[in-house]
């Protein structure tokens, strides 16, 4: 599962690096000017779970596997983006791709750091990007009510279904909403579902504050938590030039050092992950042996074959049954014998929806 998490923002906001610090893999250029980032940087990130390194004292096995989604680093967009200024239709093609959002938003003050915008305003540089996604969105969906409307004379239920799905939907975003908020599900979703509007992604907003405001936040901070929870969103407040220092160090002993400095029990870049793993609607089950504890994503509300499918195909084609034990009872129990003998291996059919935790062993025959 190659899910992406687009980190996006305005220019100069930290956004590269937060980048720099989340991924494990590539890094993007930090600098101090408008188009630093103009291909999308991938980096992909492990899932810090717990769960998985208390499987693994028990098992003792040979490796650890975390799961894992891939971050994007996207350029800052500007005014005007959706109009083509500042390579804006490039930039917006690159949302268009991601599964979820990350909004970084400067809730910080600097001289040292350009900023077109003005005086420092974390709801006003909300509105900038949201307002170029609506635009872009309304253009979107105004082609699709032009084909739409050529089949309305058909008569077919369907048709004008969607039609009325599409009009209530450029309603919205004229409004100057987001098409997320509209929480539209079964026949309404596949109205939409080909045109792949950006206002419909989830979104998650980092609040990039000064240092002195890493553990409190500050009057910035408070303004976008407090707008992000009308609109049922979740802020993430962090330093990004703090977690860039951190994810530098390499042993654990120089991290604990640096988090007793700034009063920190763990990195921020791990409450990110986990809040965009969450507004991914992803879950993880384990696979728990000698060669390896893994962890695996699936989607919330996938039955037992589509979860083994991440494993392998075949795994799916040939699914029999899965054989399961909940995480803590296999913590309790300490061995997926004991739990056995206990009674707390359970066999599943395909019918079966696997819950976050689950650790799973699959039967199936090719």
């Amino acid at each position: 599962m190659a899910l992406q998490a687009g980190i996006v923002g305005l220019p100069n906001v930290g956004k590269s690096t937060l980048f720099n610090a989340v991924s494990n893999s590539a890094k993007a250029q930090a600098s101090n000017y408008r188009f630093c980032t103009i291909e999308p940087n991938v980096g992909q990130v492990d899932v810090p779970d717990e769960r998985l390194n208390k499987l693994a004292e028990l098992v003792q096995p040979q490796r650890i596997l975390p799961t894992s989604f891939e971050f994007v680093d996207i350029a800052g967009l500007v005014k005007g983006a959706s109009k083509g200024e500042g390579l804006g239709n490039k930039f917006l093609a690159n949302i268009r791709e991601v599964d979820a959002i990350v909004h970084v938003i400067r809730c910080f003050e600097d001289e040292n750091i350009l900023r077109d915008e003005g005086a420092i305003n974390p709801i006003s540089d909300k509105e900038i990007i949201d307002t170029e996604l609506q635009l872009k969105d309304m253009e979107s969906v105004e082609k699709k009510i032009q084909r739409v409307e050529k089949l309305l004379k058909t008569g077919d239920p369907k048709v004008k279904h969607a039609h009325e799905v599409l009009t209530q939907c450029l309603k919205h975003l004229s409004e100057g909403k987001n098409i997320r908020g509209l929480q539209l599900e079964g026949e309404d979703r596949e109205a939409i579902a080909d045109i792949f509007l950006l206002t419909d992604k989830p979104v998650l907003y980092v609040a990039n504050v000064d240092e002195a405001a890493l553990l409190t936040g500050n009057k910035y901070s408070d303004i976008l938590v407090k707008a992000a929870h009308d609109e049922g969103a979740e802020v993430i407040v962090m330093n990004n030039s703090i977690e860039a220092q951190i994810s530098e160090l390499e042993s654990a002993e120089d991290k604990e050092l640096f988090f007793a400095e700034y009063g920190l029990t763990e990195p921020g870049l791990n409450r990110l992950i986990r809040g965009t793993y969450k507004l991914l609607n992803l879950a993880t089950y384990f696979t728990a042996g000698v060669q390896e504890v893994r962890a695996w994503t699936i989607h919330k509300g996938w039955k037992a074959p589509q979860a083994a499918s991440v494993i392998h195909t075949d795994f799916e084609k040939g699914f029999i049954k899965a054989e399961v034990i909940s995480y803590n009872d296999f913590i309790q129990y300490k061995s997926e014998a004991a739990c056995r003998d206990n009674g707390r291996l359970r066999i599943e059919g395909k019918e079966y929806i696997v819950q976050d935790g689950d650790v799973m062993h699959f039967r199936f025959n090719v």
